[in-house]
């Protein structure tokens, strides 16, 4: 009993790519072995791989054959599940401080309570920017977790219901995409599958002749942060399947029914989406550890934050300056290397070793437009020149991305039966998500 009281408390809040990865580490050896405590703290109960929510948007992916339970797999391997938002953290007590929790109908499930740790790493991840303009916050739609894309899907599916039924031969319906990053690339693609899905499954109204998915992007080109090569190919895949692309162009403003623009113009819309741009919580700031100006912990070379080195910060919610003078990406695979970084150095830390320096690599991006075409670049920086891909190959690097993160938290054999089991679901159910 008193081995266990003085069990050194690791705390890991955000149960994203790279913070369930490292917990799931972290538990299978210091948990395992009783030699630490280890606690994963999360809002929600169950973790989805946040790169394909716009397919859980589009309904072409279900959540229901796609998601982790914290509770489960906290059992499995060796940590604690506790539910809870982070509203604060007392260095000097070394606590975090998790909100109440309410029901659906306002009554308090838990009170505030608080936790102590001996090391913390904070894993919020990051949610879409919408710079404080206008009427984004109230008109547009957002999807920055698994609520805002079921949202999302039930405005989707009922607009389409709706041209199905009664179809205006004079009047074109109008989703509007804000942001032509790989978020809103993808969805569009994806929005164009759905009409064509949906028709089959008798929606006869339903002509992509009636419907207008327009892309909005401020810079030159969609895809920006790609090479040049790639965004040109995926310009050109969109428009051929129906998609209009408005590049130039910066939302001033907003209302229900559409966007204004800084060119003067004024983009009339059904359903508006903001994919533009990302920021960490707010809350970030209010913490006594150093913060940029979206709201993310300023890391040093370890990914300690640079006011107190028992607490890490990895991931979206981290800011890390690489020694070209840019920053690490918001990417699954940052996520990814900064998770296996700092499970190194929390056991070095606590067995008071030199940590090491976290060193980020480029292995490439990889778009996909839904059945229509996935193209990308391939190892980033393992050669002088990216390798361009398209195709089944980079159709099948796409998936295995995701298969990757699996076995990272689920291991081979488990991630194995998944994949027979969504192959098997694949046969006997609907292409599409039909309600």
């Amino acid at each position: 009993m008193n081995k266990n009281k003085n069990l050194k408390k690791i705390i890991i809040v955000g149960g994203g790519a790279g913070g369930l990865e490292l917990v799931t580490k972290l538990g299978n050896n210091l948990g395992k072995k009783k030699l630490a405590k280890i606690i994963l703290v999360d809002n929600n109960y169950i973790h989805l791989w946040k790169p394909w929510l716009h397919k859980f948007a589009s309904g072409s992916l279900n959540e229901g054959t796609n998601y982790i339970s914290y509770i489960s797999h906290a059992r499995s391997n060796y940590f604690e599940f506790c539910i809870g938002k982070m509203i604060g953290i007392d260095r000097n007590r070394k606590i975090i401080i998790l909100d109440d929790i309410f029901d659906e109908n306002g009554k308090q499930v838990l009170c505030k309570r608080e936790i102590n740790y001996d090391i913390l790493v904070i894993s919020v991840g990051s949610k879409s920017n919408y710079f404080n303009i206008p009427g984004v916050k109230e008109n547009c739609n957002f999807i920055d977790n698994i609520y805002q894309a079921k949202k999302f899907h039930k405005k989707m599916f009922n607009l389409f219901l709706k041209i199905s039924i009664k179809p205006d031969e004079n009047k074109k319906s109008n989703i509007s995409i804000v942001g032509g990053g790989a978020t809103g690339v993808e969805l569009s693609a994806e929005l164009i599958n759905s009409i064509e899905e949906l028709y089959k499954y008798g929606f006869q109204g339903l002509n992509k002749n009636l419907i207008e998915i327009t892309l909005i992007e401020m810079g030159e080109r969609i895809l920006s942060s790609l090479p040049k090569r790639i965004s040109n190919i995926v310009d050109s895949e969109l428009k051929k399947i129906g998609i209009k692309i408005i590049t130039n162009t910066a939302i001033i403003k907003c209302d229900a029914n559409g966007l204004f623009t800084n060119n003067g113009s004024y983009i009339e819309s059904d359903i508006m989406v903001w994919a533009a741009g990302i920021k960490s919580q707010k809350f970030n700031s209010s913490i006594d550890l150093e913060t940029n100006n979206i709201n993310q912990f300023i890391v040093k070379k370890t990914l300690q934050t640079t006011l107190d080195e028992k607490i890490f910060a990895i991931g979206d919610c981290s800011c890390f300056l690489l020694k070209t003078g840019e920053y690490v990406p918001p990417r699954a695979q940052a996520a990814h290397q900064m998770a296996r970084c700092v499970y190194l150095n929390i056991l070095f830390l606590i067995k008071n070793k030199k940590l090491n320096d976290y060193v980020y690599k480029d292995y490439g991006s990889l778009i996909s437009l839904s059945k229509f075409k996935t193209v990308g670049s391939f190892m980033g920086n393992m050669t002088k020149n990216s390798i361009f891909i398209e195709g089944i190959i980079a159709k099948l690097a796409y998936v295995m991305l995701y298969r990757m993160h699996q076995i990272s938290v689920n291991g081979c054999l488990k991630t194995s039966l998944m994949i027979l089991s969504t192959g098997i679901e694949n046969i006997i159910s609907p292409k599409l998500k039909l309600h």
